[in-house]
């Protein structure tokens, strides 16, 4: 179990990794006209040179120490990556953040079970089925999204799981920073290949957005393998549905996004369930310390 320093610094790291997702997503947004591969290459390959600059100039090897978790953490990042791109260019960005964010569910189930943090108490399973069914409302009440995008969702949310549960794997062998660069090493090559024959280039301030979303995006992993460097999945991860909030609020600013009532309850369900967990299991933790102390 993570002190309770660790937690809050975790939590700190991992609101604001959301809030940068949240901008690098909206940049994704304004550029939906290109291919998904195309997204996914530009993005990862600025973060690669970013990364392994960084990476060289501090003496770090470029091919990491845990080698099996490191690779696995690529492959599925890259996958989830790419299907959320995909969702991102045809449906409401709060809608396809809100799907996404099923990932802390799937995380904190695939911890319990491969991570060893099986602290879970019968009531939060309560709260993961009423966070799913707010989901469900989302996807139910909007016309946009129909079961392809839904799936992709669902699917790019399972596969942000288990590369997350791939960074925890490798917090006591790896720096953040060489954990983030299996990404970026997978994702470069196989999207590469691909944009070659897809090609459409930017044009104007669309390379500025391009950027942004490498820089955003870079920036954002770091602190998000800092915060799971610091705590336990089930008590970090559900501070990434504030984006949803975030993305609900600029989708409709800067696209004109609108949502009804029920998928605006939807989100507001996956919310209020996702924090009372997380206050209830602090509470949990504190009592278990006190109970423990001499």
């Amino acid at each position: 179990m993570a002190a309770p320093g660790q937690a809050t610094s975790g939590i700190a790291w991992m609101v604001l990794a959301t809030i940068l997702y949240t901008a690098a997503n909206l940049c994704v947004k304004a550029l939906a006209h290109l291919p998904t591969q195309e997204l996914v290459f530009l993005r990862s390959a600025i973060s690669l040179v970013l990364t392994g600059g960084w990476l060289w100039w501090n003496g770090y090897s470029l091919l990491g120490v845990n080698r099996k978790w490191l690779i696995i953490r690529g492959i599925f990042g890259t996958i989830g990556l790419a299907t959320f791109f995909h969702t991102l260019r045809f449906i409401p960005i709060a809608s396809a953040t809100v799907i996404q964010y099923l990932s802390p569910i799937f995380t904190v189930l695939l911890a319990r079970y491969f991570d060893g943090q099986r602290s879970m108490r019968p009531v939060q399973w309560l709260f993961f089925a009423t966070a799913f069914a707010g989901v469900l409302m989302v996807k139910g009440f909007d016309p946009r999204i129909n079961w392809l995008y839904f799936g992709l969702g669902v699917s790019s949310a399972i596969a942000a799981a288990v590369a997350y549960l791939a960074t925890m794997k490798c917090r006591d062998t790896d720096h953040p920073v060489g954990v983030v660069i299996w990404f970026h090493l997978v994702a470069v090559p196989v999207t590469g290949g691909w944009t070659a024959f897809t090609w459409v280039p930017p044009v104007g301030n669309e390379w500025l957005l391009a950027l942004a979303v490498g820089l955003l995006s870079v920036v954002a992993q770091v602190a998000m393998t800092f915060a799971l460097h610091q705590g336990e999945a089930n008590v970090i991860m559900p501070f990434k549905y504030f984006g949803a909030v975030l993305a609900f609020i600029f989708g409709l600013l800067l696209f004109d996004e609108h949502l009804n009532q029920w998928a605006l309850a939807g989100i507001g369900l996956v919310i209020l369930s996702v924090t009372v967990n997380t206050v209830l299991k602090r509470r949990w933790e504190h009592r278990q310390q006190r109970t423990k102390s001499p």
